[in-house]
């Protein structure tokens, strides 16, 4: 009994730990207040990028409820690269469709939005810094919960 015991032990621990092989490179998720998104409130994320001939992709998700009263969200992506260059793009998030029908995945009264910039090359090893602005007229937006960034270092597909 005892060597099948410490046989499904040792399967267990190897299947977690091979599904645990591509570990994101950076993960973080910010929470908003009230959920509230203040126009003074701006979410950073300090990215590290040691390889700089590796691709990576971003994945940027905003999760609302289903009380969000608009069918998009415009904001602003910063960037200050790790030798001070700066740079600003405006982008749009499509939440939900002219009919009212929510884009996103909806679970209970989330729903979750998600943006994939996929296979970037990052120019120069060091820190990068991405700060988000919401990007209406409105102090606030009600009902947003939060915003998250994933980076994850592309597998090499080549055999």
């Amino acid at each position: 009994m005892k060597r099948k015991s410490n046989f499904i032990f040792i399967l267990l621990f190897s299947l977690v730990f091979n599904s645990c092989e591509n570990p994101p490179a950076y993960e973080k998720s910010y929470a908003f207040s009230k959920n509230q998104w203040k126009q003074n409130v701006k979410p950073i994320f300090t990215v590290a990028i040691k390889d700089t001939s590796k691709e990576y992709d971003f994945v940027l998700t905003i999760r609302t409820t289903t009380d969000y009263k608009y069918s998009n969200l415009w904001m602003y992506w910063n960037t200050k690269t790790p030798d001070g260059q700066k740079a600003r793009e405006p982008f749009e998030v499509k939440i939900a469709q002219p009919d009212g029908s929510w884009i996103g995945k909806k679970t209970g009264t989330i729903v979750e939005n998600a943006l994939y910039f996929k296979r970037r090359k990052m120019p120069l090893k060091g820190k990068y810094i991405f700060t988000l602005e919401q990007g209406i007229t409105n102090s606030s937006i009600d009902e947003i919960l939060d915003v998250s960034l994933l980076v994850q270092e592309v597998k090499n597909t080549k055999q």
